[in-house]
């Protein structure tokens, strides 16, 4: 199998739409968190798939930078470093809710609950060091760089433009989580729902090219046909 850049950028569409989709499949029915739920299965699966849908987002959002990087400028390069980034940072911080803070419930039950209140904007009571830090680091990139990196798809007008203005929504609308954290399940659906569809339109934008190709191809052969049937 020859691996091209067609291939890849295909596979980078199926990734972000694969990611959209685990971001809001994870969010229905989702426990309330606290030290004695984090270590459940329900929770421990759905904190492992996020942690599968930081990769795949930053496997999609990196086909869709270099798919139209001649189009996307400074704004487009600053927006997905962020972006990136914060996907990055994702992949950590989701790595520790998963594998790390389960172990620790039951002999440091105050830490999880303090850490667990840090990422849902919930009054804290104690120290949780450095992670708290990882935590706004992970929230700037995703923020910022979600919004910048739209307005740049948006701009470059390659992919779906709806899909564009969608994650720029609902990255900015993850602000509200602060204000209203009963609904904070609900802030992620925007976002989720955008890379799927930019997702699909980076995937359906590789297929174009080669049908066109095909066409093209078969366009001699056609009026060789067309002529003989004029006889």
């Amino acid at each position: 199998m020859t691996i091209t850049s067609n291939t890849l950028f295909k596979a980078a569409g199926l990734a972000a739409a694969a990611a959209g989709l685990i971001f809001m499949g994870v969010q229905f029915n989702h426990p309330h968190l606290d030290a004695t739920t984090i270590a459940t299965a329900n929770v421990v699966i759905r904190d492992c798939l996020k942690l599968l849908m930081s990769a795949l987002a930053l496997a999609g959002i990196t086909g869709m930078y270099l798919r139209q990087v001649t189009k996307m400028g400074l704004v487009g390069f600053i927006g997905y470093v962020l972006f990136a980034a914060g996907y990055l940072s994702m992949m950590g911080t989701e790595y520790v809710a998963a594998l790390v803070l389960p172990t620790l419930a039951p002999s440091a039950t105050a830490y999880v609950n303090d850490v667990i209140a840090v990422s849902t904007s919930a009054p804290v009571t104690g120290d949780i060091g450095l992670l708290k830090f990882a935590m706004m680091f992970t929230a700037v990139g995703y923020l910022a760089g979600g919004c910048i990196f739209a307005i740049a798809l948006f701009r470059a007008n390659v992919l779906a433009r709806w899909a564009a203005a969608l994650l720029a929504i609902g990255t900015l609308a993850t602000v509200g989580v602060s204000i209203m954290p009963q609904y904070e399940r609900l802030f992620a659906l925007p976002t989720g729902f955008a890379l799927v569809g930019l997702g699909y339109s980076l995937w359906r934008l590789q297929r174009t090219p080669a049908t066109t190709a095909a066409s093209s191809a078969a366009a001699p052969f056609n009026r060789q046909l067309g002529t003989f049937g004029a006889h």
